[in-house]
């Protein structure tokens, strides 16, 4: 009997990390499909496992989020220090919000994470930070070099970011996945000292498209 302990205790082990991985892909899978607020029990079911068994290794909504989304952060902060390296902080810039806006579009946890506010989430704090310091760097450095008017602030950015990255699914849903390119265009050409006569990216929207779209918000 005093042999057979450790090996049960290891299995049992291994079932728990097992169990916390099937967990955590089945939550972002969810999460994508039907954002943040999906019920956890539909996470549990994908899962395999019950509720009990779901609240036992993530009692919070929030230890969830962080399990699954972790990682994926950590490379929107790796774009953002990639951006800050660019010795044309315009061109760091653009890049920047080009990587941003791609992951907003193609994952709707992922968009919800990053436009809405969830607290006790250790990762969103660190990106929220990150990103903050990033679009300061590049403003700052943008008004040096004159690329970016001398009146904006990174709050008037990200305010813009957020409002146009809540609309993002619903937008392309009712078009393209490539929608959002236009209005990160207009947004990107409001910053700039002088107006852009630069071709917008993706075709404007009919007004079928853009009743879908608010319709979707």
């Amino acid at each position: 009997m005093t042999g057979g302990a450790p090996g049960a205790a290891a299995h049992r082990r291994r079932d728990a990390r097992r169990n916390r991985e099937l967990i955590v892909e089945a939550a972002r899978e969810v999460f994508r499909e039907q954002g943040l607020t999906a019920p956890l029990d539909v996470v549990a079911r994908r899962a395999g496992v019950g509720n009990a068994t779901l609240y036992r290794h993530f009692a919070r909504r929030a230890d969830l989020v962080d399990a699954v989304f972790r990682d994926q952060l950590s490379g929107t902060m790796a774009a953002g220090d990639e951006a800050r390296a660019a010795d044309d902080a315009w061109a760091g810039l653009t890049g920047y919000l080009e990587v941003v806006f791609t992951v907003l579009a193609a994952d709707r946890g992922t968009n919800d994470l990053m436009t809405t506010s969830l607290e006790g989430v250790a990762a969103l704090e660190a990106v929220h930070a990150h990103n903050h310091r990033t679009l300061d760097e590049l403003l700052r450095r943008g008004q040096t070099q004159g690329s970016v008017r001398p009146d904006v602030v990174v709050e008037d950015v990200l305010f813009a970011l957020a409002a146009l990255g809540r609309a993002v699914p619903a937008l392309t849903a009712a078009t393209t996945a490539e929608a959002w390119r236009r209005p990160l265009a207009l947004l990107l050409a409001g910053l700039r000292p002088a107006p852009s006569e630069l071709p917008l990216p993706a075709s404007a929207l009919t007004a079928g498209q853009l009743n879908a779209t608010l319709a979707g918000l």
